[in-house]
């Protein structure tokens, strides 16, 4: 039997992908299943022991129960943060979507459900021809959206919304992450989210500092979303 998979991707950069990803894989331990992570492009990495190490692929490996190996689990690890496309060049890469694709394949044998995370917003680009939009249309995913609750938020998660329906994707749920603690009306801002947008809200995950993905998990609805991409 094939694995579940669900592609996580973003209203924005700095918006909580990373924390929602990580929070979801342990909703999906929790549940029982062999949950495993993938970041396939990372921008902004240091070496450590002769090993390049990102944080957000870090945090996503300590929250999976399935350990995957590094090429498989990130195949483009750039050290400076900055937009991937960019990073790409200045280093000699090619962000290679068929190999992200067949490292999806290899990671849906070691596990019951994948989480592969994007980078950036949903339209990065990745070279002059494609950008993260065609990465998730490639792997052919369900998409959850995290929206980082903010002013702007609204209209940056219907345009994502929009551009996730004209590629063809199902939006399987969205996430209301409150990165602004100062926000003014929060509940007005998810209450028109909720109305507006053409996915169940999954949960909203307060302000948490430090970042804590097994806390956020709590206030995740991971067996409604497991219902929905099954």
């Amino acid at each position: 039997m094939t694995a579940l998979s669900l592609f996580v991707a973003g209203t924005d950069t700095e918006i909580g992908k990373t924390l929602v990803s990580s929070a979801l894989l342990h909703g999906f331990a929790r549940a029982g299943l062999r949950a495993a992570a993938m970041k396939p492009i990372a921008s902004g990495a240091i070496e450590r022991d002769g090993v390049l190490h990102n944080e957000d692929a870090d945090q996503l490996d300590a929250a999976a129960n399935v350990a995957l190996p590094n090429e498989i689990r990130t195949l483009f690890m750039m050290r400076e943060p900055i937009a991937p496309h960019i990073a790409a060049s200045r280093e000699g890469l090619t962000l290679d979507i068929g190999r992200i694709v067949e490292a999806h394949r290899m990671a849906q044998a070691q596990a019951d459900i994948v989480v592969v995370e994007g980078v950036g917003g949903f339209r990065v680009p990745l070279d002059d021809a494609h950008d993260t939009a065609d990465l998730a249309v490639a792997l052919g995913l369900p998409v959850v959206l995290v929206v980082g609750m903010r002013l702007g938020c609204i209209s940056h998660a219907l345009l994502t919304a929009e551009a996730i329906a004209t590629r063809g994707l199902r939006l399987a749920g969205w996430v209301a992450n409150r990165v602004d603690p100062s926000m003014l009306y929060p509940e007005e801002n998810i209450a028109t989210l909720t109305a507006r947008l053409p996915a169940p809200l999954l949960g909203v995950i307060p302000h948490l500092a430090p970042a804590d993905a097994a806390r956020a998990a709590d206030h995740l609805d991971t067996r409604a979303l497991l219902e929905r991409i099954r």
